[in-house]
């Protein structure tokens, strides 16, 4: 049997209403996480590191964000009966908001990982991962479009930009597993495998919002 597409629920518009205002709360958390991820960015690659004493701030923003929307979302499900569709769509904010909680405490540990580098010269891999963190922040920034317009496409595209980035860090980890040290130093190398290993994850868990929201469009998951 066919899963009608998602659509508000008409015959009870206050409800539509708070599951509208949800969605936007969401979108408003994912704003803060694209700026915790675009600061970490930066504080990684231009070794900037005033950029990073902002992204705590931010954290605790985003998780203020997340428990209130949990705590909405709970009290939508237990208070107003709401419709198989309704259901899957607060389910599948609640898992939304997780990812982006992760999201941002990796880029909470990026910019912790930009302050320890910092004392160390620019490692020659830094471009190549500075393009698998773009990467990653197209991820996001497209899951977020797909939430906000309710596309299904747009949502599952997502999955084949996330190759990319796991190419790239398969590629990054072999080259810095097999580099030499220098007079025996490993921090900087063992920095930058917790970096990509962010970025990986970060990316994966923006596969999983495009996911979400075609799961919301659809009711299949996969």
């Amino acid at each position: 049997m066919k899963v009608p597409l998602y659509s508000p629920n008409t015959e009870r518009p206050q409800l539509a209403r708070e599951i509208r205002r949800l969605e936007q709360d969401v979108l408003r958390m994912g704003a803060l996480v694209e700026q915790s991820f675009r600061l970490s960015h930066q504080a990684l690659f231009t070794r900037n590191l005033t950029t990073a004493e902002v992204l705590p701030v931010l954290d605790k923003k985003i998780d203020r964000f997340y428990r209130q929307i949990e705590l909405d979302c709970t009290a939508i499900m237990t208070q107003q009966a709401p419709t198989a569709q309704d259901l899957r769509c607060l389910s599948a904010f609640m898992q939304l908001v997780r990812d982006l909680e992760r999201i941002g405490d990796y880029a909470k540990d990026l910019a912790k990982i930009a302050i320890k580098i910092f004392p160390y010269a620019p490692h020659f891999c830094l471009p190549e991962i500075a393009v698998m963190s773009q990467h990653a922040q197209a991820m996001l920034a497209t899951s977020l479009v797909a939430l906000a317009d309710l596309d299904e496409v747009n949502g599952r595209s997502i999955k084949r930009l996330d190759d990319a980035v796991d190419n790239a860090y398969e590629r990054l980890y072999h080259t810095l597993a097999h580099q030499r040290c220098d007079e025996g130093v490993v921090e900087p190398i063992l920095l930058l495998v917790l970096a990509i290993r962010c970025l990986e994850r970060m990316a994966d868990h923006a596969t999983n919002i495009g996911q979400r929201v075609a799961y919301i469009v659809t009711g299949q998951r996969g």
